[in-house]
């Protein structure tokens, strides 16, 4: 029974931890899985991790006395501290993106019964010169639905609490603990200190910024491949004024020729970058219509030496970044050499030698 007893209270609560901590700790892991498995089904989400706890106990008594014990005694009302701390359990889902936590929020309150819902986001970004600590935290219970499942039966008397924050507000809130002062301090500290959470915030803006404009960047790019061969052909007829102004080859474009001529092959971002790169750094002028020329013109005879390499030497990987390769060294062999190993030119130069 409820009491104002705090010492009564404190041990009651002591004794329900103590006695329960190991349902709390599965429920608590039954509880990471399933928003696990319910964020990584919606394929817009990019997250980062998943973690949980228990509420250390000692803490929970600790945060009661400092945020409820006064209240409720002043207010002469019987209590359960038991029933003041609501993040007992917590789950905490780190995304990559400002935008993916509003998504996050849809989605759990679409599979669980929502209790409250506290915004530290909105809390902060409205007001002029407030910073700090910023992310959502969703208290939460299964829903009807789910607590008629077996595997919930233990659980159905649990709450918890979510906590949603961006990869660079964790990083923060992790930094945030560690700076001990920061109210009664001197204001020139204080200036210091929120201009470092002033540049917490600019970066999460500047990553979701760079996502958008990456997106934007990789649609100017998908455009028909019929424009690509007509800048090729272009090329291929020599025109000294060419209707058709080159466009540069950068990484969306190199994946958008990639694509067409190996469409069963996952490219990776990472790798796609780099080789860009590499091949961009031997010829700075080269356009994506010449680079689609070198291999139109090129791949056919380069696939003939692919099968007679793997026959020779079963060992080594022909794969399509190795058959690109290929295509530039037949296209400009003075400029792309560098692509090849001396051994790899000399294996190719004999074979062409004799299969011109």
């Amino acid at each position: 029974m409820p009491s104002m007893d705090f010492e009564v209270e404190k041990q009651n609560f002591c004794d329900y931890y103590n006695g329960n901590h190991g349902l709390l700790d599965g429920a608590k892991n039954s509880f990471i899985t399933l928003v696990n498995s319910l964020i990584r089904s919606s394929s817009d989400i990019a997250l980062s991790k998943i973690e949980g706890r228990v509420k250390d106990r000692d803490e929970c008594v600790k945060k009661f006395i400092e945020k409820y014990k006064v209240g409720l005694e002043s207010s002469a009302q019987d209590y359960q501290i038991l029933d003041h701390i609501t993040d007992l359990i917590g789950v905490r889902v780190v995304c990559l993106y400002e935008d993916d936590i509003e998504k996050i929020k849809e989605l759990l309150s679409d599979h669980f019964k929502v209790i409250d819902i506290t915004d530290k986001i909105a809390q902060i970004e409205n007001t002029e010169n407030s910073f700090g600590y910023k992310g959502l935290h969703l208290d939460l219970e299964l829903n009807e639905k789910r607590k008629e499942l077996p595997e919930y039966s233990q659980f159905v008397n649990l709450g918890f609490e979510v906590q949603v924050r961006t990869i660079i507000q964790d990083s923060w809130s992790v930094l945030d603990h560690k700076i001990k002062y920061k109210k009664s301090i001197p204001i020139n500290l204080k200036r210091r200190i929120n201009s470092l959470a002033a540049l917490f915030e600019v970066a999460d803006r500047e990553f979701r910024e760079i996502r958008n404009a990456t997106v934007e960047g990789m649609k100017a790019e998908d455009i028909p491949q019929e424009q690509i061969s007509r800048e090729s052909d272009q090329i291929e007829s020599g025109e000294l004024y060419p209707k058709i102004t080159p466009s540069s080859l950068n990484a969306f474009s190199f994946l958008k020729i990639a694509h067409h001529f190996f469409n069963e092959f996952e490219f990776e971002a990472r790798k796609v970058d780099g080789f860009t790169e590499e091949v961009v750094s031997l010829k700075p002028d080269l356009s994506r219509g010449k680079f689609n020329f070198y291999m139109r013109e090129n791949i056919s005879k380069v696939k003939r030496y692919k099968e007679f390499f793997e026959k020779n030497y079963p060992s080594y990987k022909f794969d399509p970044y190795t058959v690109i390769r290929h295509c530039l060294y037949l296209g400009e062999k003075d400029l792309f050499e560098r692509l090849l190993t001396a051994q790899h030119s000399e294996v190719f130069d004999a074979w062409l030698a004799n299969n011109s």
